[in-house]
């Protein structure tokens, strides 16, 4: 099961290790990719994980998620 998080304040590469960092660290993601020009992260789950816990992860590390698909 994939996502797609459209997440605002992402500028250099230290934001996109930082934001794949804190998803990746979530139990029941398998993968994270950061696209910076694109302001989106694809995230790659094997359960099921609440778009909620998506949003607080990304916020809680300095980012605003404008969506989450």
């Amino acid at each position: 099961m994939k996502k797609e998080m459209m997440i605002e304040g992402m500028s250099c590469n230290h934001c996109k290790m930082r934001v794949e960092k804190a998803l990746g660290s979530l139990a029941g993601v398998s993968s994270v990719e950061v696209d910076l020009s694109a302001k989106k992260a694809i995230v790659e789950l094997s359960e099921e994980v609440d778009g909620a816990v998506l949003k607080e992860v990304v916020e809680d590390a300095g980012y605003d998620v404008v969506s989450i698909q």
